[in-house]
């Protein structure tokens, strides 16, 4: 699904998706293909969905954004350092 669908569908809302399709260029990942796991009314409600669907998913690649937003270009940032994991 495009952007465009997602926020016809879901206006005014928080939306956990899946990138399906996603190229990046020049430290910008844009998103061209996603699909909607869930959406949210709050932050709170989202950022658990999220931790949640991550924790059972890790290797899914998994955003929250509000509908409001015009595109979904996300700025790639690389972690460089040791991660514990318990």
């Amino acid at each position: 699904m495009k952007w465009g669908e997602i926020t016809e569908l879901y206006p005014s809302r928080l939306v956990l998706v899946e990138a399906i399709k996603a190229s990046s260029n020049e430290r910008i990942r844009q998103l061209e293909d996603m699909a909607v796991i869930q959406d949210y009314n709050n932050p709170q409600e989202a950022w658990s969905g999220y931790k949640h669907f991550h924790k059972l998913h890790p290797s899914r690649e998994l955003y929250v954004f509000h509908t409001s937003r015009s595109d979904v270009e996300v700025v790639e940032e690389f972690f460089s350092g040791v991660r514990h994991r318990p």
